[in-house]
């Protein structure tokens, strides 16, 4: 995930008019392969739960979209707070955690009615909060600009916490003033987590008590330009937004090594950030980094089947 600029359209436009249609006829048996998102929306983090629905951030205001994956129509549903929306996790309650980017901060928004259960200040300086996994006891947030994790601890019936904790990473050399620490998911063995570094490409274990950060070995190969990591199993997409193609890496279960399968392209991508996946099918949002933002300009959550 990239910090770009903001524009601040979605806030002025009504609702019904920020509804788009998806590429297939509504009502039609066929589910789509592309959604239409509303134009100017700069999208960048998706989530998808167990249902075909689809739910998208704004990097403009921080407004929460939905979208059917049968029929590809969809909504805006909650404004947001000013700030972007970025990473996205959607939980077994229908909540969404939300990464708040350069506001800082992360919310917790009913999936349903888009109401903020819960926000929460993370950073009080500087700070881009890019990307969460959730971990069934809580939640974990990456800041792009800063060496440090923050949780949210949930409760056993899943309550949400008064506030988040830190834990400072070591051993992962940050730049500063620019995007380091990006996408986050879990080992296939549930003990700790993964995040990779962006401008090295490489992907880092992180202990969960220490917040120390140890290189994963694939063999030699990086993940440049990482962003959206998805596990699935013992199978690991990892999303490479400027080069526009998705690493598919088979990982030790510890996550301490792996191997890049393949990379896959497709002529639909247009810088992706993140990756979501329903059925045999992984989704896009296209956040079009390279294409200057208007609030006339198109964007699209695009999938593929699964390599």
């Amino acid at each position: 995930m990239q910090r770009r600029t903001v524009l601040s359209i979605a806030a002025a436009v009504p609702a019904a008019a920020l509804v788009a249609p998806g590429t297939a006829q509504a009502g039609g048996k066929r589910s789509v392969t592309t959604i239409d998102l509303p134009p100017g929306w700069q999208p960048e983090g998706i989530a998808i739960g167990d249902r075909p629905v689809a739910y998208f951030g704004s990097r403009v205001d921080g407004s929460l979209y939905r979208a059917s994956l049968r029929t590809g129509e969809g909504e805006v549903f909650s404004r947001g707070p000013g700030t972007p929306s970025l990473g996205l996790k959607i939980d077994d309650r229908d909540r969404l955690f939300v990464s708040g980017g350069t506001g800082g901060d992360a919310r917790v928004v009913d999936a349903q009615s888009g109401r903020v259960l819960k926000s929460y200040r993370l950073a009080t300086g500087t700070a881009f909060i890019n990307d969460v996994v959730l971990t069934g006891d809580g939640a974990w947030f990456t800041d792009s600009y800063n060496p440090v994790l923050y949780r949210l601890s949930l409760g056993r019936r899943g309550s949400l916490p008064a506030a988040a904790t830190a834990l400072p990473l070591t051993g992962i050399t940050f730049t500063p003033g620019g995007v380091n620490t990006n996408g986050i998911t879990l080992t296939p063995d549930r003990r700790a987590l993964l995040v990779v570094h962006s401008p090295t490409g490489v992907l880092y274990r992180v202990d969960t008590r220490t917040g120390t950060a140890t290189p994963v070995d694939l063999g030699g190969e990086t993940l440049v330009n990482g962003d959206g990591l998805l596990l699935e199993g013992r199978t690991l997409y990892a999303v490479q937004n400027r080069l526009n193609q998705v690493a598919v890496v088979r990982l030790a279960r510890d996550g301490s090594s792996g191997r890049v399968v393949t990379r896959v392209t497709d002529p639909s991508f247009d810088v992706p950030a993140t990756v979501a996946s329903y059925g045999d099918r992984l989704w896009f949002p296209n956040a079009r980094f390279t294409t200057p933002p208007t609030p006339e300009t198109t964007y699209t959550a695009v999938s593929i089947r699964k390599p």
